[in-house]
């Protein structure tokens, strides 16, 4: 039998108290009102990814931007998800608790684009048409550690210029180039964005390894990149991590959109899988299993390639033509291929038990649980995990210790989730 403890890691945790105000004053500080005329309009950018507290912060933007005689409007910023319809992108923000009536403006969604213009390198770029119709434009999105590539920008507010507001035609040139290109094709689009278009400035969000917001900061275009790469540096030593660098089997019990753009977020499980990208040294984990796909992902299971197993529950609850569009966008297919299917949890996890090898003792082995790879604050893991972790001095909280078993259908008894 093996044995499960379940263990309280310990990450950064200082969180903003008052989000409403610190909205507010960061829009008082960076907002000219005095550039735009009376009622004028106001794009504010939403995006797909399961921000915290981000139906808060964009009624909060919509409310003040009000009391300053402006009208605002939500543009879904999210490049080709939602299946790269305007009806699909307004269906997944309404998915995160973004509507009309939650934030107190209107939605206006579309696919089309305005050609803006090019890089220095002749990439060509793009804009949401209501976006770039706007007198305003106020880019929100949090700033974070990217799942596919490396730069001084990642993910966050330029990318949400370059991919977000450039929908699928946009995004189709961003990523053309591949992951070794697509920080600097971000960085040089945006900067031709932050030129020609209306934008009036960025609100960055930055979580803490709990998933809660620790700040709010706005930036002014003049210092866009600069703050941003910043803010970057910040939310990397803000992130969870697994509790040890190298473990035999990692089963996860949901992936989705909602917790990575990726499913399962390549840097918290060490894998790539992008052709020829070297995978990163660690963290090194032997097999994944991944059990379930979240309901918040609507089917879209791009990322489903980083797993080695999975079940029939979550293969059933695939949307190809989501999960598809995605990876050709993203035109890293591998992240898109199917594992090994199993019937069942209990299948799954033994099969991969087994696939390490016929000789090896159970009880030796270093099996980590999580319920996906955004919440890592409590994590199940077997004793040799334990005892690396008191070895190198790392101690942790210790809590209900369970056996890795099933019921008669199959299914884990012990889940964090749940």
């Amino acid at each position: 039998m093996i044995e499960l403890i379940e263990i309280h890691q310990k990450f950064t945790d200082s969180k903003l108290q008052r989000i409403e105000e610190a909205v507010s004053a960061e829009i008082e500080k960076h907002l000219l009102t005095s550039d735009l005329p009376k009622n004028a309009q106001v794009a504010i950018t939403a995006g797909s990814r399961g921000i915290s507290n981000i139906v808060i912060i964009l009624r909060t933007i919509v409310k003040t931007l009000k009391a300053k005689g402006l009208v605002p409007f939500l543009v879904p910023a999210m490049g080709s998800h939602g299946g790269a319809t305007a009806e699909g992108q307004i269906e997944v923000l309404h998915h995160l608790g973004i509507t009309e009536e939650s934030v107190g403006a209107p939605i206006i969604s579309s696919m089309e684009v305005e050609h803006i213009g090019d890089t220095v390198e002749g990439t060509p770029v793009y804009m949401d048409r209501h976006a770039y119709s706007a007198d305003g434009i106020i880019v929100v999105n949090r700033v974070k550690a990217h799942t596919a590539f490396r730069g001084r920008v990642e993910s966050g507010l330029s990318k949400m210029i370059a991919i977000g507001l450039g929908k699928i035609k946009g995004a189709a040139f961003i990523h053309r180039d591949g992951a070794m290109k697509m920080a600097s094709n971000i960085e040089s689009v945006s900067r031709v964005a932050l030129e020609k278009s209306p934008i009036l400035f960025g609100l960055a969000i930055v979580e803490n390894g709990f998933d809660e917001t620790a700040l709010i900061e706005g930036i002014e275009k003049k210092e866009w990149h600069k703050k941003e790469a910043g803010l970057l540096k910040k939310s990397k030593l803000m992130m969870p991590s697994l509790p040890v660098e190298s473990a035999d089997l990692l089963i996860i019990e949901e992936m989705g959109k909602c917790f990575s753009g990726t499913g399962m977020d390549p840097n918290i499980i060490g894998r790539w899988r992008i052709s020829g990208v070297e995978e990163p040294e660690s963290p090194r984990i032997n097999r994944i299993v991944v059990l379930d796909l979240a309901e918040k992902s609507f089917g879209n299971a791009q990322g489903i390639g980083l797993a080695d197993f999975t079940t029939d529950r979550l293969f059933n609850k695939i949307d190809r033509k989501s999960t598809y569009t995605n990876a050709l966008t993203s035109t890293y297919l591998q992240r898109a291929m199917l594992p090994l299917i199993y019937q069942s949890e209990k299948d799954a996890i033994e099969t991969a038990l087994q696939s390490l090898g016929p000789v090896i003792e159970k009880s030796a082995l270093k099996i980590i649980q999580i319920p996906n790879t955004l919440h890592l604050g409590k994590v199940l893991v077997s004793n040799p995990v334990i005892n690396e972790l008191e070895q190198s001095g790392n101690a942790c909280e210790k809590g209900i210790i369970s056996a890795l078993e099933f019921n008669e259908n199959g299914d884990l008894i012990r889940k964090i989730t749940e």
